[in-house]
């Protein structure tokens, strides 16, 4: 299938002349059938070639239900709060944040109507999002007929994407004396190569002027990704919200989580290289160009071009915060201890015992999950964007 893939790309190439990265990335990721998003079984989770703050343990979502019970309730707790998750991937969040709500919230749970879609395929990949069927567990209640009709005749009130935009596809520009350069994918002697051309458009060369970056003054050979696809991704997903009437008066959310940071901290001189990942088998890579539709490929989000562009729209900054920080905001340190108490007595009364042992390694297991999704040096330094009207 790799190779079936490459084919492909080589054959464009041959047709149409150097592509883009940008261009190459789609195709890697998203062509369909071939690519590495929309072929075959999904690649996260412990088995796969990367895991998300979902894989590590349900204390995330607990507090995304907390986070949306909060929005609810600024809202106004209005009877029906539809929740629309982009990229919802297997929809283990959803699932587990319904879970959550019908155990520990049941006036929000009423409300809640948490809908999921997942990326399509093709060049709109990303503006194409399947509807998926709301995904029902056994120990979670149907979704009555009123909710449903009612739901579908009203815009989402938050659309939440949880690591989603770092994965779309990115142009990357080179600096080469006093000029930017874009780099393109070539072919020669049948093998992916990269080349550096003139900027494949005006957005491309004015990128880094309009975030204020200094690149004139940085060295030569110095490297970043420009994200196009972030700024028309936050554009429609506004639209989304507001397409209700009347749009004035119309208040919702976008909660966005994701790796990044804002535009001076994330196109610095040091980072020489830019931000530009792959992933496969949990093993970092810096060859994009092999494997095609086999490896993950992603790119730290400029959180600063998605409020500026959210600005332009009417949406305002309420939170970019750390996800270590807003976890802890919402409770999952409380929650942790409270565990500990219920479940966890035998260590304290009995620690000598087999029962005290096993509890104690389970424990030792529960803490360091919740040390994973809020480590600074890793998950918790995880940006959380939220945007309202």
């Amino acid at each position: 299938m790799p190779a079936l893939l490459q084919q492909r790309i080589i054959e464009r190439i041959q047709q149409q002349g150097a592509i883009t990265f940008a261009d190459y990335m789609r195709m890697a990721l998203y062509e369909p059938d071939y690519g590495y998003y929309v072929s075959g079984p999904a690649r996260m989770g412990w088995e796969g070639d990367y895991y998300t703050s979902t894989d590590v343990a349900d204390f995330f979502a607990h507090c995304m239900g907390r986070q949306l019970q909060y929005m609810w309730e600024e809202l106004g707790r209005p009877a029906l709060f539809t929740v629309l998750e982009q990229g919802a991937g297997r929809g283990d969040l959803a699932r587990a944040v319904r879970r959550w709500a019908t155990l520990e919230a049941p006036d929000f749970n009423m409300a809640l109507d948490y809908q999921t879609e997942d990326i399509n395929t093709g060049q709109n990949a990303l503006f194409t999002l399947i509807s998926a069927k709301k995904e029902q567990s056994v120990d979670l209640p149907q979704t009555n007929g009123y909710k449903q009709q009612e739901s579908e005749a009203q815009s989402p009130a938050v659309i939440l994407s949880n690591e989603l935009v770092d994965a779309f596809p990115v142009h990357i520009v080179q600096k080469q004396g006093k000029k930017l350069y874009e780099v393109y994918v070539n072919v020669q002697n049948g093998r992916l190569i990269e080349e550096i051309g003139e900027p494949s458009s005006l957005e491309v060369e004015g990128y880094l002027d309009s975030n204020k970056i200094p690149w004139h003054t940085y060295d030569d050979g110095w490297r970043a990704e420009v994200n196009l696809d972030a700024l028309r991704w936050i554009t429609h997903t506004i639209q989304r919200l507001l397409e209700s009437e009347p749009r004035r008066k119309r208040h919702c959310f976008i909660l966005a989580i994701d790796y990044g940071d804002t535009a001076p901290k994330l196109y610095t001189r040091e980072r020489q290289f830019g931000t530009l990942t792959c992933y496969y088998q949990h093993q970092l890579s810096d060859r994009p160009l092999v494997r095609p539709g086999e490896q993950d490929l992603t790119a730290h989000v400029n959180f600063t071009a998605l409020i500026s562009e959210a600005h332009k729209h009417g949406m305002h900054l309420q939170t970019l915060t750390t996800q270590r920080e807003w976890l802890s905001n919402m409770g999952i340190y409380e929650e942790l201890e409270r565990i500990h108490q219920r479940d966890f007595s035998i260590i304290d009364s009995a620690r000598a015992s087999d029962k005290g042992q096993v509890a104690l390694l389970q424990w030792y297991n529960l803490r360091q999950r919740v040390s994973l999704l809020t480590k600074p040096t890793g998950m918790g330094n995880f940006k959380v964007l939220i945007l309202k009207h």
